[in-house]
């Protein structure tokens, strides 16, 4: 990624440069909208994502890609082809997905299963909570096959109807448990080896939009149409904390977790152009507010290896990293990279695995940059 750099040349091709720039590019047959990295370490430095459509229909898709490296006539550098390696049909759009955090998995049920056999697991959240499986399917040919592990249905007994989730958060120090976010206010806190609800919150006074974990297993964050951000130790659940309101209570669409330093959080309002990082130790008040984009911001994503760096994503087109290294000293005013892409940026994901990476989704392309 550099200044304003812009892609060029067709999709799945990789870009080359006297400065090596690298962007790989795959255009689905749809939207873009949900992606992820799997935190697998896969050989040859290859990729494995999923994405997920965004249709206004029923029947939507989610797409494991995965990379190879091919090397053309006379070409300096080989190239990178992203291809799909399996399909999964999918109720309604995906609100988002993850794959299991790898490196701390508990052995045996489903989440120790992320391992085992060669499976890869991965959940998705729209009506219900879903995980699946993928591993290859020895065909030889670097496709995978797919089986659904499991559904999860929250029985509400105070309505015959589900209300769909909005996000959700896969805790990286015990993988057996997720938290999903509903518009019916709650927040839920799933044990997927059991399959079962462990515990229920009322966690805003309006649809909670988004929630992450902080480092660690007990504490997690949430954000809604309230316009509050609230803290939550699931050691004590009978009291939440409001470290921030928006001053004329404003939804707040997205929430990101600084996992290298657990004191920041990153938010955003809805329809807006700005990003608020907040530190919990100073409720009330941001830290900084990151401006730079002439668009609504999208995305948000944290360096999965980095305590001061983040990136945002808008409407204008635009990805931009922003270095926080001086923000309690003076104000950010400029990021210090920025990409140029073709359209509006749906979603960004910053690769945990291999932490050189960002990817973001723009109408009916996925890009991954090298950052």
């Amino acid at each position: 990624m550099s200044s304003k750099a812009s892609p060029r040349g067709g999709d799945h091709a990789m870009e080359s440069s006297p400065q090596r720039k690298e962007i790989y590019t795959y255009k689905a047959p749809w939207t873009v909208f949900s992606l992820a990295w799997s935190n697998r370490i896969e050989q040859n430095c290859q990729f494995r994502l999923a994405i997920g459509s965004y249709i206004e229909q029923y029947n939507n898709t989610v797409q494991i890609l995965k990379t190879k490296y091919q090397l053309q006539p006379n070409a300096e550098y080989p190239t990178m082809q992203i291809y799909s390696a399996c399909e999964i049909e999918h109720p309604y759009p995906c609100t988002k997905i993850l794959w299991c955090p790898e490196g701390n998995n508990t052995p045996g049920g489903v989440s120790g299963a992320a391992n085992l056999g060669g499976r890869d697991l991965l959940a998705t959240t729209g009506d219900y909570l879903r995980l699946w499986s993928v591993s290859d399917d020895g065909s030889g040919e670097g496709t995978l096959t797919h089986k659904r592990e499991a559904l999860m249905i929250n029985n509400n007994r105070n309505s015959e109807y589900c209300s769909p989730l909005t996000s959700f958060d896969w805790n990286e120090y015990d993988p057996s448990m997720i938290v999903t976010s509903s518009i019916d206010t709650t927040c839920t806190i799933w044990d997927i080896n059991q399959q079962i609800v462990k515990t229920q919150v009322i966690a805003h006074d309006k649809e909670v939009f988004d929630l992450a974990f902080s480092r660690g297993t007990d504490v997690f964050a949430s954000v809604g149409a309230d316009g509050s951000v609230r803290l939550f130790d699931l050691r004590s659940l009978e009291h939440s904390t409001i470290i921030y309101d928006t001053p004329n209570l404003e939804p707040l669409l997205r929430l990101e977790w600084n996992k290298q330093d657990p004191n920041y959080l990153a938010t955003f309002k809805v329809d807006s152009q700005s990003t608020i990082i907040l530190d919990i130790r100073v409720p009330c008040q941001p830290v900084t507010i990151l401006g730079g984009h002439a668009g609504c911001v999208n995305a948000v994503a944290w360096a999965p290896h980095s305590s001061c760096h983040i990136c945002t994503a808008a409407d204008d087109s635009h990805a931009l990293i922003w270095d926080l290294s001086q923000m309690s000293k003076r104000p950010v005013e400029d990021p210090i990279l920025a990409y140029n892409a073709e359209g509006e940026v749906n979603n960004l994901q910053w690769s945990s695995s291999q932490p050189d990476w960002v990817s973001i989704a723009f109408a009916d392309k996925l890009q991954i940059l090298r950052v």
